[in-house]
């Protein structure tokens, strides 16, 4: 059976200086630090290649911050950064605030916090995972048809979705504490399959000096 990979990654710092849960907002681009972390994506994408890695596909959320950041690979791939719709920033109800922690002071939110689990506030984690997954295994299936064993695709994604995949893969619980994602910015989660069979989890972070600067406020 072929083996193939498919790297989830996380598009680089957004230019939001109203602290902005910006969520599927359009018009969030990429911060001057987020287009050099695109830069250094492309770059660890590169050198992949130029030791034996056949990445055949580069794909991207719609969303503007993860078509800028996945322009980069694809254009020093020689590839087209193609649009997966179901890779998108997950839904959430308190998309459009600022300073969000002080909002839910206000008792007319209390609701949506009922249930953490689901969670009550957005799009449910497994919807999320189950979206995200059916993705991974068609663009897995592509790329085996494109290049045959060791193919690999890159979806460039944001950090929900892309945990809650993990945590899915790896058959753990989907709840979790937004602070304990281990997604950061730009960062690189690699699913390897055997067939149809997902055999690892890899996870490395290609922009981890530029994280010290960075504003890491996730989009859901």
């Amino acid at each position: 059976m072929a083996h193939a990979t498919v790297h989830l990654t996380r598009h680089g710092e957004v230019h939001n200086p109203d602290r902005v849960l910006y969520g599927r907002l359009p018009g969030y681009h990429l911060s001057e630090l987020g287009y050099e972390m695109a830069d250094r994506l492309a770059a660890y994408f590169a050198a992949r290649r130029e030791q034996g890695a056949k990445i055949v596909s580069v794909a991207a959320s719609p969303l503007l911050r993860a078509q800028e950041t996945a322009r980069p690979t694809a254009q020093m791939l020689g590839l087209e950064t193609g649009v997966e719709h179901r890779i998108v920033e997950a839904g959430n109800r308190f998309e459009g605030l600022s300073n969000v922690k002080e909002q839910l002071r206000d008792p007319r939110l209390w609701p949506l916090l009922v249930n953490p689990f689901r969670p009550s506030w957005g799009e449910p984690y497994r919807d999320q995972a189950d979206r995200v997954l059916e993705a991974v295994r068609e663009h897995r299936d592509r790329a085996v048809e494109a290049a045959g064993d060791g193919a690999e695709a890159v979806l460039v994604a944001h950090q929900l979705p892309i945990w809650v995949t993990r945590l899915a893969a790896e058959q753990r619980p989907l709840w979790h504490d937004p602070r304990k994602r281990d997604c950061s910015l730009a960062s690189v989660t690699s699913l390897d399959f055997d067939g149809d069979e997902l055999v690892a989890v890899r996870y490395v972070e290609p922009c981890a000096d530029l994280l010290v600067n960075a504003a890491n406020l996730p989009g859901a």
